[in-house]
């Protein structure tokens, strides 16, 4: 059994088969997994007896759940109106050099999943970046790389190798 279907089985033991257990079991799997895989999907609809199509039309509904694997970090900027008046889309653009992701990807280490969205309900903190659950205010560009170095892996030891 893969290490993904091993942990999903730790998660689903902690509830019983009710239906109304769905949108939980899938925000534990989420939190865990980072995304909801097929093969999860289809043990989640055995455990509650449903049908695949039933928990496949819930994951999707909800922007929280993702059916691809998301970054460890979940980065929001804000384009609405306040924000982009601002500069969000400076902050995006920098926030993408800096993850190394596309607008809306994952960058390449897994790290982190930018996206855009329309509001994040704080207008007066114009412009406004989220990452994880911390939100940041009045985020210029070139506060974008010190904002986000909190969140990045250290990078990996050389094993010895010379500069």
């Amino acid at each position: 059994m893969t290490p993904v279907l091993e942990l999903s089985e730790e998660i689903l033991a902690k509830y019983d088969n009710r239906r109304s257990n769905l949108v939980p079991i899938l925000q534990d799997l989420q939190t865990s997994l980072r995304y909801l895989p097929e093969p999860v999907l289809r043990k989640v609809a055995r455990k509650l007896r449903m049908r695949d199509t039933e928990v496949y039309q819930v994951a999707t509904f909800y922007r929280g759940f993702s059916l691809t694997p998301r970054g460890k970090h979940h980065v929001l900027v804000c384009l609405g109106t306040a924000c982009h008046v601002r500069g969000a889309q400076r902050v995006l653009d920098k926030v993408i050099t800096e993850t190394g992701a596309t607008a809306t990807g994952t960058s390449v280490d897994g790290q982190f999943t930018v996206v855009p969205v329309r509001c994040l309900g704080c207008c007066g903190l114009a412009p406004v970046v989220r990452v994880d659950t911390q939100m940041f205010a009045h985020v210029e560009q070139n506060q974008v790389k010190r904002l986000l170095r909190k969140y990045k892996k250290p990078p990996a030891a050389d094993g010895g190798a010379n500069d």
